[in-house]
């Protein structure tokens, strides 16, 4: 979808922003892009869009270099969400929202259509927000505003640079749930900057760590807390919060062992003794086997927080409950697994404290 060939940014004073990089960000994915101040990291998301030129190297979008698009159609196709929000102050929202739609010649009747299935995908009413002002509304439902507003003209490729950074703490974790759900609805390839390192796990499929220009470590946020680079990945790793908000899929089990299909619980080839999980044709969670019953067993989407997974398993008289990701079963995780993994992260805490 997105390929960066050896990129490298030289600006005329000679400061190197980006040295050599090469990645690829895959057709309907959410990549984000982390690092300390000065990485290259913002740099190389305003390169998608030509905002900022490279001085080496070639970026494809589609496998056709950017500088063969036409730069309006190129822009046009993407959207672009800021930290500022940008809105335009003396346009009512859906004034805002059809910005980019008009310019590409939407038929009025398509575009109010479009308007008001974004505004309710976000959770705002069109009849009550359409004709306001975006001074009347707060910091979180203009941050919204500004994500549809990106997503009117319906593009493949949205970039979103630190967009909530400025919000409070509650509508800032508000609105990264609501990107997860949306972008489970809508299936865009999304690059995300943020200097968040939780933000850039929870929301993350992969994450590209920069450093000095340079890409670090390239990875899912599993890998980067299993398996990180080197010194600097398990430094910046360590900055995370308490390890009840790491990610379920960190540390669920992904051997599938304790997965079946439907037609093996229909030809009984499962054990009457346990509990496993059972996915259907599509690979889609179909329910839970505990001691030889079927039964109606909550999942667990694979970003929740291990906070979240506890409080869910607290509810339920089951040791393991499956894990999802987009409807599709992919691991499942245990109480137990919680409850190792929160004792190995004190006992790791009170290693470094007693060094």
């Amino acid at each position: 979808m997105i390929t960066f060939t050896d990129v490298t940014k030289t600006y005329a004073d000679g400061t190197m922003a980006l040295e050599g990089i090469n990645f690829d960000v895959k057709e309907g994915e959410l990549f984000t892009l982390i690092g300390p101040s000065g990485c290259g990291k913002t740099t190389t998301m305003k390169m998608i869009n030509r905002l900022i030129e490279p001085t080496e190297g070639t970026i494809l979008i589609h496998n056709k270099p950017i500088n063969e698009y036409n730069i309006h159609e190129l822009r046009w196709n993407i959207g672009y969400v800021l930290q500022e929000i940008a809105l335009f102050p003396h346009m009512t929202i859906e004034e805002n929202i059809s910005v980019v739609p008009e310019m590409k010649k939407w038929k009025r009747k398509d575009l109010s259509k479009r308007i008001d299935e974004l505004m309710d995908m976000v959770g705002l009413d069109p009849e009550k927000h359409r004709k306001r002002k975006p001074s009347e509304l707060s910091g979180g439902q203009q941050q919204r505003v500004g994500v549809i507003r990106a997503l009117a003209a319906d593009p493949d490729i949205i970039l979103m640079d630190e967009p909530f950074s400025a919000l409070d703490p509650i509508s800032r974790e508000q609105l990264q749930k609501d990107i997860r759900d949306l972008q489970q609805k809508i299936q865009k390839t999304i690059v995300f900057v943020t200097h968040d390192m939780d933000e850039a796990m929870a929301l993350g499929d992969r994450v590209c760590l920069m450093k000095e220009g340079k890409i670090v470590q390239l990875d899912t946020p599993q890998n980067l807390i299993l398996k990180p680079a080197n010194d600097f990945v398990k430094d910046f790793i360590g900055e995370r919060k308490s390890p009840w908000q790491t990610a379920v899929d960190v540390i669920m089990d992904q051997t599938r062992s304790q997965i079946y299909t439907e037609s093996d619980w229909n030809s009984s080839a499962i054990l009457k003794v346990g509990t496993y999980a059972l996915q259907d044709e599509q690979g889609e969670y179909a329910g839970l086997i505990h001691e030889g019953e079927r039964v109606d067993a909550p999942a667990i989407e694979n970003s929740s927080t291990l906070k979240k997974a506890m409080d869910i398993f607290e509810e339920q008289p089951y040791p393991i409950l499956p894990v999802i990701k987009e409807n599709q079963l992919i691991g499942t995780i245990s109480y137990k697994d919680i409850a190792l993994y929160l004792k190995s992260q004190v006992k790791e805490q009170n290693g470094v404290m007693n060094t």
